[in-house]
Protein backbone atom coordinates (compact mmCIF):
# COMPACT_ATOMS: atom_id res chain seq x y z
CA UNK A 1 0.00 0.00 0.00
CA UNK A 2 3.12 2.46 1.08
CA UNK A 3 4.68 1.50 -2.30
CA UNK A 4 1.31 2.46 -4.25
CA UNK A 5 1.28 5.57 -2.58
CA UNK A 6 4.53 7.00 -2.70
CA UNK A 7 4.86 5.79 -6.51
CA UNK A 8 1.30 8.05 -7.10
CA UNK A 9 3.09 10.71 -4.61
CA UNK A 10 5.99 10.80 -7.46
CA UNK A 11 3.90 10.77 -9.97
CA UNK A 12 2.13 14.08 -8.87
CA UNK A 13 5.77 15.38 -8.17
CA UNK A 14 7.01 14.57 -11.55
CA UNK A 15 4.12 16.41 -12.90
CA UNK A 16 4.76 19.04 -11.03
CA UNK A 17 8.25 19.43 -11.71
CA UNK A 18 7.73 18.86 -15.19
CA UNK A 19 5.12 21.35 -15.51
CA UNK A 20 7.46 23.89 -13.68
CA UNK A 21 10.03 23.64 -15.57
CA UNK A 22 8.82 23.59 -18.42
CA UNK A 23 6.69 26.71 -18.02
CA UNK A 24 10.01 28.64 -16.59
CA UNK A 25 11.16 28.11 -19.66
CA UNK A 26 8.66 29.38 -21.98
CA UNK A 27 8.16 32.34 -19.43
CA UNK A 28 12.10 33.41 -19.89
CA UNK A 29 11.73 33.09 -23.45
CA UNK A 30 8.62 35.09 -23.23
CA UNK A 31 9.85 37.81 -21.28
CA UNK A 32 12.99 38.24 -23.16
CA UNK A 33 10.89 39.08 -26.46
CA UNK A 34 8.81 40.88 -24.75
CA UNK A 35 11.94 43.53 -23.21
CA UNK A 36 13.45 43.29 -26.69
CA UNK A 37 10.36 45.11 -27.98
CA UNK A 38 9.60 47.09 -24.04
CA UNK A 39 12.87 48.77 -23.44
CA UNK A 40 13.77 50.28 -27.22
CA UNK A 41 9.74 51.88 -27.55
CA UNK A 42 9.56 52.53 -24.48
CA UNK A 43 12.90 54.99 -24.81
CA UNK A 44 11.74 56.15 -28.08
CA UNK A 45 8.58 57.31 -26.29
CA UNK A 46 10.19 58.66 -23.26
CA UNK A 47 12.49 61.23 -25.64
CA UNK A 48 9.33 61.89 -27.92
CA UNK A 49 7.77 62.95 -24.85
CA UNK A 50 10.76 65.17 -23.30
CA UNK A 51 11.30 66.93 -26.50
CA UNK A 52 7.63 68.42 -26.65
CA UNK A 53 6.23 66.95 -29.72
CA UNK A 54 3.23 65.56 -27.43
CA UNK A 55 2.05 69.18 -27.02
CA UNK A 56 2.84 69.61 -30.92
CA UNK A 57 0.55 66.15 -31.73
CA UNK A 58 -2.58 68.12 -29.35
CA UNK A 59 -2.70 70.70 -31.73
CA UNK A 60 -3.42 68.00 -34.68
CA UNK A 61 -6.36 66.11 -33.34
CA UNK A 62 -7.81 69.32 -30.97
CA UNK A 63 -10.29 70.14 -34.09
CA UNK A 64 -11.55 66.47 -33.90
CA UNK A 65 -12.63 66.74 -30.06
CA UNK A 66 -15.95 68.72 -30.67
CA UNK A 67 -17.10 65.51 -32.65
CA UNK A 68 -16.80 63.28 -29.85
CA UNK A 69 -18.78 65.86 -27.55
CA UNK A 70 -15.12 66.87 -25.90
CA UNK A 71 -13.68 70.41 -25.66
CA UNK A 72 -10.25 71.01 -27.32
CA UNK A 73 -8.47 70.68 -23.85
CA UNK A 74 -9.03 67.00 -23.84
CA UNK A 75 -6.92 66.13 -27.33
CA UNK A 76 -3.58 66.30 -24.41
CA UNK A 77 -4.54 63.45 -22.13
CA UNK A 78 -5.90 61.62 -25.44
CA UNK A 79 -2.33 62.01 -27.38
CA UNK A 80 -0.31 61.18 -24.03
CA UNK A 81 -2.22 58.32 -23.57
CA UNK A 82 -1.86 57.16 -27.31
CA UNK A 83 1.78 57.50 -27.31
CA UNK A 84 2.52 56.38 -22.72
CA UNK A 85 0.02 54.70 -21.51
CA UNK A 86 -3.02 55.12 -18.89
CA UNK A 87 -0.71 56.73 -15.62
CA UNK A 88 0.76 59.22 -17.91
CA UNK A 89 -2.84 60.06 -19.43
CA UNK A 90 -4.25 60.40 -16.01
CA UNK A 91 -2.10 62.75 -14.73
CA UNK A 92 -2.39 65.31 -17.52
CA UNK A 93 -6.30 64.45 -17.15
CA UNK A 94 -6.03 65.69 -13.48
CA UNK A 95 -3.86 69.04 -14.70
CA UNK A 96 -7.17 70.08 -16.16
CA UNK A 97 -10.85 71.07 -15.59
CA UNK A 98 -12.90 68.38 -17.28
CA UNK A 99 -16.13 67.67 -15.64
CA UNK A 100 -17.21 63.89 -14.58
CA UNK A 101 -18.41 63.00 -17.82
CA UNK A 102 -16.04 64.88 -19.85
CA UNK A 103 -13.34 62.88 -18.03
CA UNK A 104 -15.59 59.38 -18.20
CA UNK A 105 -15.55 59.85 -21.95
CA UNK A 106 -11.97 60.71 -22.09
CA UNK A 107 -10.96 57.63 -19.70
CA UNK A 108 -12.99 55.33 -22.01
CA UNK A 109 -11.14 56.22 -24.98
CA UNK A 110 -7.69 56.12 -23.34
CA UNK A 111 -8.93 52.23 -21.79
CA UNK A 112 -9.23 50.93 -25.34
CA UNK A 113 -6.43 53.05 -27.02
CA UNK A 114 -3.44 53.40 -25.16
CA UNK A 115 0.24 53.12 -25.32
CA UNK A 116 -0.13 51.82 -29.19
CA UNK A 117 3.34 52.09 -30.54
CA UNK A 118 4.35 49.94 -28.22
CA UNK A 119 1.49 47.46 -27.83
CA UNK A 120 0.58 47.14 -31.36
CA UNK A 121 4.11 45.95 -31.90
CA UNK A 122 3.62 43.38 -29.52
CA UNK A 123 0.55 42.64 -31.24
CA UNK A 124 2.20 42.41 -34.56
CA UNK A 125 4.97 39.91 -32.90
CA UNK A 126 1.95 37.32 -31.75
CA UNK A 127 -1.09 37.67 -34.30
CA UNK A 128 -2.16 40.56 -35.25
CA UNK A 129 -0.27 43.39 -37.82
CA UNK A 130 0.24 46.51 -35.85
CA UNK A 131 -1.45 48.38 -38.88
CA UNK A 132 -5.13 46.11 -37.78
CA UNK A 133 -4.39 46.50 -33.98
CA UNK A 134 -4.13 50.53 -34.72
CA UNK A 135 -7.16 50.94 -36.84
CA UNK A 136 -9.11 48.31 -34.87
CA UNK A 137 -8.55 50.32 -31.54
CA UNK A 138 -8.81 53.96 -32.72
CA UNK A 139 -12.11 53.12 -34.46
CA UNK A 140 -13.57 50.96 -31.17
CA UNK A 141 -12.53 54.21 -29.14
CA UNK A 142 -14.28 56.62 -31.67
CA UNK A 143 -17.36 54.40 -32.10
CA UNK A 144 -17.42 53.62 -27.99
CA UNK A 145 -17.23 57.25 -26.96
CA UNK A 146 -19.96 58.43 -29.71
CA UNK A 147 -22.49 56.02 -28.29
CA UNK A 148 -21.44 56.71 -24.60
CA UNK A 149 -21.98 60.64 -25.09
CA UNK A 150 -25.44 60.20 -25.94
CA UNK A 151 -26.18 58.90 -22.33
CA UNK A 152 -24.16 61.54 -20.86
CA UNK A 153 -24.12 64.98 -20.25
CA UNK A 154 -20.17 66.07 -21.71
CA UNK A 155 -20.92 68.67 -24.38
CA UNK A 156 -22.41 71.14 -21.73
CA UNK A 157 -18.94 72.64 -20.74
CA UNK A 158 -17.58 71.88 -24.07
CA UNK A 159 -16.40 76.09 -24.66
CA UNK A 160 -14.29 75.73 -21.31
CA UNK A 161 -11.00 77.89 -22.29
CA UNK A 162 -8.01 76.29 -20.85
CA UNK A 163 -4.36 77.30 -20.92
CA UNK A 164 -2.18 73.78 -20.80
CA UNK A 165 0.38 73.76 -18.25
CA UNK A 166 4.14 73.96 -19.33
CA UNK A 167 6.24 71.67 -17.81
CA UNK A 168 9.31 72.52 -17.38
CA UNK A 169 12.45 70.61 -19.12
CA UNK A 170 14.80 68.20 -17.12
CA UNK A 171 18.23 67.47 -18.54
CA UNK A 172 18.38 64.74 -20.91
CA UNK A 173 20.87 62.99 -18.40
CA UNK A 174 17.65 63.26 -15.66
CA UNK A 175 14.93 61.77 -18.15
CA UNK A 176 17.41 59.07 -19.00
CA UNK A 177 18.23 58.27 -15.26
CA UNK A 178 14.66 58.48 -14.34
CA UNK A 179 13.23 55.84 -17.96
CA UNK A 180 16.13 53.58 -16.48
CA UNK A 181 14.76 53.35 -13.25
CA UNK A 182 10.90 53.08 -14.01
CA UNK A 183 11.90 50.04 -17.11
CA UNK A 184 13.65 48.71 -14.48
CA UNK A 185 11.17 48.60 -11.63
CA UNK A 186 8.43 47.94 -14.61
CA UNK A 187 11.01 44.50 -15.98
CA UNK A 188 11.10 43.14 -12.38
CA UNK A 189 6.91 43.63 -12.47
CA UNK A 190 6.76 41.70 -16.17
CA UNK A 191 9.18 38.93 -15.05
CA UNK A 192 7.39 37.87 -11.76
CA UNK A 193 3.96 37.85 -13.82
CA UNK A 194 5.17 36.48 -16.91
CA UNK A 195 7.11 33.77 -15.08
CA UNK A 196 4.24 32.68 -12.58
CA UNK A 197 1.89 33.02 -15.17
CA UNK A 198 3.79 30.67 -17.43
CA UNK A 199 4.56 28.23 -14.81
CA UNK A 200 0.94 27.95 -13.31
CA UNK A 201 -0.06 26.94 -17.30
CA UNK A 202 2.71 24.71 -17.13
CA UNK A 203 1.58 22.85 -14.20
CA UNK A 204 -2.15 23.24 -15.65
CA UNK A 205 -0.79 21.48 -19.03
CA UNK A 206 0.78 18.82 -17.20
CA UNK A 207 -2.37 17.49 -15.05
CA UNK A 208 -4.33 17.83 -17.85
CA UNK A 209 -6.56 21.10 -16.27
CA UNK A 210 -6.51 23.39 -18.73
CA UNK A 211 -9.67 21.72 -20.84
CA UNK A 212 -12.13 22.16 -17.42
CA UNK A 213 -10.71 25.54 -16.85
CA UNK A 214 -11.50 26.53 -20.46
CA UNK A 215 -14.82 24.42 -20.07
CA UNK A 216 -16.14 26.99 -17.38
CA UNK A 217 -15.44 29.72 -19.68
CA UNK A 218 -16.70 28.18 -22.69
CA UNK A 219 -20.06 30.61 -22.26
CA UNK A 220 -18.32 33.28 -21.90
CA UNK A 221 -16.23 32.31 -24.66
CA UNK A 222 -19.20 32.12 -26.80
CA UNK A 223 -20.12 35.01 -25.98
CA UNK A 224 -17.00 36.71 -26.86
CA UNK A 225 -17.18 35.26 -30.34
CA UNK A 226 -13.97 33.12 -29.55
CA UNK A 227 -12.76 29.87 -29.57
CA UNK A 228 -12.61 27.53 -26.87
CA UNK A 229 -8.95 27.16 -27.10
CA UNK A 230 -8.04 30.67 -26.75
CA UNK A 231 -9.62 30.80 -23.19
CA UNK A 232 -6.57 30.67 -21.02
CA UNK A 233 -4.84 33.64 -23.21
CA UNK A 234 -8.14 35.64 -23.13
CA UNK A 235 -7.88 35.56 -19.67
CA UNK A 236 -4.40 36.35 -19.15
CA UNK A 237 -4.47 39.80 -21.53
CA UNK A 238 -8.20 40.91 -19.69
CA UNK A 239 -6.98 40.31 -16.19
CA UNK A 240 -2.98 41.57 -16.57
CA UNK A 241 -2.93 43.41 -19.66
CA UNK A 242 -2.15 43.61 -23.43
CA UNK A 243 1.67 43.33 -22.96
CA UNK A 244 1.84 40.48 -20.00
CA UNK A 245 -0.81 38.85 -22.27
CA UNK A 246 1.01 38.59 -25.27
CA UNK A 247 4.42 37.23 -23.82
CA UNK A 248 1.85 33.98 -23.15
CA UNK A 249 0.39 34.17 -26.52
CA UNK A 250 3.71 33.84 -28.23
CA UNK A 251 5.08 31.47 -26.36
CA UNK A 252 1.48 29.10 -26.40
CA UNK A 253 1.57 30.50 -30.49
CA UNK A 254 4.76 28.79 -31.06
CA UNK A 255 3.84 25.17 -30.71
CA UNK A 256 1.25 25.77 -33.38
CA UNK A 257 -2.02 24.72 -31.73
CA UNK A 258 -3.79 28.28 -32.42
CA UNK A 259 -4.39 29.14 -36.38
CA UNK A 260 -4.25 32.73 -37.52
CA UNK A 261 -7.75 33.01 -37.65
CA UNK A 262 -7.99 32.64 -33.99
CA UNK A 263 -5.52 34.68 -33.21
CA UNK A 264 -6.61 38.00 -35.16
CA UNK A 265 -10.40 37.31 -33.22
CA UNK A 266 -8.38 37.14 -29.83
CA UNK A 267 -6.07 40.17 -30.79
CA UNK A 268 -9.12 41.76 -31.85
CA UNK A 269 -11.15 41.49 -28.72
CA UNK A 270 -8.02 42.01 -25.87
CA UNK A 271 -6.91 45.20 -27.90
CA UNK A 272 -10.23 46.51 -27.07
CA UNK A 273 -10.86 44.92 -23.47
CA UNK A 274 -7.42 43.99 -21.90
CA UNK A 275 -6.18 45.06 -18.42
CA UNK A 276 -10.19 45.33 -16.96
CA UNK A 277 -8.95 45.27 -13.17
CA UNK A 278 -5.78 47.47 -12.87
CA UNK A 279 -6.68 49.97 -15.46
CA UNK A 280 -10.52 50.73 -14.90
CA UNK A 281 -9.65 50.96 -11.17
CA UNK A 282 -7.37 53.62 -11.59
CA UNK A 283 -9.85 56.37 -13.39
CA UNK A 284 -12.51 55.08 -10.48
CA UNK A 285 -9.74 56.17 -7.78
CA UNK A 286 -10.99 59.75 -9.84
CA UNK A 287 -14.22 59.53 -9.13
CA UNK A 288 -15.55 58.12 -12.67
CA UNK A 289 -18.75 55.88 -12.58
CA UNK A 290 -17.73 52.31 -12.76
CA UNK A 291 -20.28 51.35 -15.14
CA UNK A 292 -19.21 53.14 -17.79
CA UNK A 293 -15.22 51.80 -17.28
CA UNK A 294 -16.09 48.23 -17.81
CA UNK A 295 -19.38 47.54 -19.76
CA UNK A 296 -19.21 49.76 -22.83
CA UNK A 297 -15.51 48.19 -23.79
CA UNK A 298 -16.99 44.33 -23.17
CA UNK A 299 -19.71 45.09 -25.24
CA UNK A 300 -17.92 46.45 -28.30
CA UNK A 301 -15.46 43.89 -27.58
CA UNK A 302 -18.34 41.42 -28.78
CA UNK A 303 -19.63 43.19 -31.54
CA UNK A 304 -16.03 44.09 -33.16
CA UNK A 305 -15.52 40.30 -33.17
CA UNK A 306 -18.49 39.02 -34.62
CA UNK A 307 -18.32 41.83 -37.41
CA UNK A 308 -14.69 40.28 -38.10
CA UNK A 309 -15.61 37.24 -38.06
CA UNK A 310 -18.19 38.17 -40.50
CA UNK A 311 -16.43 39.68 -42.93
CA UNK A 312 -13.45 37.27 -42.51
CA UNK A 313 -16.36 35.11 -43.88
CA UNK A 314 -17.64 37.20 -46.44
CA UNK A 315 -13.99 37.51 -47.88
CA UNK A 316 -13.54 34.03 -48.24
CA UNK A 317 -16.86 33.58 -49.72
CA UNK A 318 -15.79 36.11 -52.16
CA UNK A 319 -12.53 33.93 -53.26
CA UNK A 320 -14.36 30.92 -53.82
CA UNK A 321 -16.48 32.47 -55.80
CA UNK A 322 -19.75 31.13 -53.94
Amino acid sequence: MDGITSNVSMTILDKLKYGASSGAAKGWSGYVWLLKILVPISLLTTLLETSGWLLKLDGLIAPTMHLLHLPSSAALPIVVGLLTGVYGAIASMMMLPFSIDQMTLIAIFILISHNLIQESMIQGQSGLSPVKAVLFRLTASLITIIIVAWFLDAASSDQIGVSVPVTPSLPLLTVITQWAISMTYLSIKIFFIVMILMIVMGILKSFDWIPVLVKILSPLLRLMGLNERVGMLWLTAVVFGLSYGAAVIVEEAKEGDLDARELERLHVSIGINHSMVEDPILFAALGLPVFWLWIPRMVIAIIAVHLYDGWERLSRLRKTGV
